[in-house]
């Protein structure tokens, strides 16, 4: 067995540039600095939030979820004027909203969406928030923790100053890094600081200059998980990003025809739902916990249950990177055919898995 590679290694340093050039293809983006930062995808938030804001910064969040809710908090601690604008969960976020409320501030810093609100499984549209925030000289930060290497995240195109993930969704990678893009207007913004971040190890300025041309010592690198990351997007790549979007959605529809066949009823409207992520309400009479505990105990399978205002009132059944497949979509709806009625709730035998193998033969 060969050594591991050493993070200070000049070799390792040309892996790092190589990382960096997969996520901008992933990202798609060739005006940003790409990188991967020590930590989850909670990290790549928090380093947005204490790198770009400053206290008494005016920042107007655009919250309709859980993780919403989230970057609310850390924003929130970072002595920023935090202005959330609360819209309804599971649809998507008003623009009207957020253009009236940039109309009452003669400065606001930046603008804050989530992509993919995997509390809700809505994928909401960013261009038009994006197009705000730009006509008010607002930077543009993106939580696309779920949606990046499922959904396309042109980062170029929408304008989005700063976008991080996370490697365990679509990359399908092991947790603990969180890619991310800033943009040329970011890392000025990051420069131009009158105070530096309250954060040292979550400083993206000291970080950049690691991951850029210079590789300026930070701090110790995560160095299996860098090369994890590394093999993770040539997978991606070698798919093709045009064709694992399509797989997650193929998958998701066939999916919710499931669910639906089995008398499931989805939270989110047709157009707006997420492929990685499908809730549905819990039916009348049905408990949450004992139904997923039988799901994990005798199928070994696993559901999510509800964040935050859906807490007790839904199942969310993900789908995503390596484990959006057929096979396992068949074998939650066979499972569920079995437990439901088991627990009160009848359903046709074989109806959710005929529908499922319908939709996927059709497609």
């Amino acid at each position: 067995m060969s050594n591991l590679i050493g993070y200070l290694d000049p070799d390792f340093l040309l892996i790092l540039d190589e990382v960096s050039d997969l996520l901008k293809m992933v990202f798609q983006t060739e005006e940003s600095l790409t990188l991967a930062l020590s930590g989850t995808g909670s990290a790549g938030m928090e380093a947005g939030m204490t790198s770009l804001l400053e206290p008494d910064d005016t920042v107007v969040m655009c919250v309709y979820g859980f993780f919403c809710e989230r970057m609310v908090e850390m924003a929130e601690r970072v002595g920023a004027n935090v202005v959330p604008l609360r819209a309804e969960w599971g649809r998507p976020f008003p623009t009207e909203m957020l253009e009236n409320e940039l109309k009452k501030h003669s400065r606001v810093k930046m603008v804050t969406a989530v992509h993919a609100e995997t509390s809700t499984g809505l994928l909401q549209p960013l261009e038009d928030l994006s197009g705000l925030a730009r006509e008010h000289d607002a930077l543009f930060m993106v939580d696309a923790v779920t949606s990046l290497g499922g959904n396309e995240v042109a980062v170029d195109d929408w304008a989005i100053d700063y976008c991080y993930s996370a490697t365990q969704k679509c990359l399908a990678c092991p947790p603990g890094l969180s890619p991310v893009a800033i943009s040329p207007r970011a890392r000025e913004a990051i420069e131009n600081r009158k105070k530096r971040p309250t954060s040292w190890y979550l400083d993206l300025g000291l970080i950049g200059n690691y991951w850029s041309d210079e590789h300026v010592y930070h701090h110790t690198a995560p160095v299996s998980m860098i090369l994890a990351l590394r093999e993770g997007l040539r997978v991606v790549l070698e798919e093709g990003l045009e064709a694992r979007y399509e797989r997650h959605q193929r998958n998701a529809a066939a999916l919710r025809a499931g669910l639906e066949a089995l008398g499931m009823e989805l939270v989110v409207p047709e157009e707006y739902r997420l492929a990685q992520i499908t809730p549905v309400w819990i039916p009348e009479g049905l408990e949450d916990t004992p139904v997923r505990q039988t799901l994990l105990r005798d199928y070994g399978i696993e559901i999510g249950r509800g964040l935050g205002e859906f807490a007790g009132k839904v199942w969310r059944v993900g789908l995503m990177g390596e484990s959006s497949k057929p096979e396992y979509i068949l074998a939650l709806l066979s499972a569920l055919e079995e437990v439901l009625p088991r627990n009160g709730f009848e359903v046709a035998h074989g109806a959710g898995v005929g529908a499922a193998s319908k939709a996927l033969a059709t497609t």
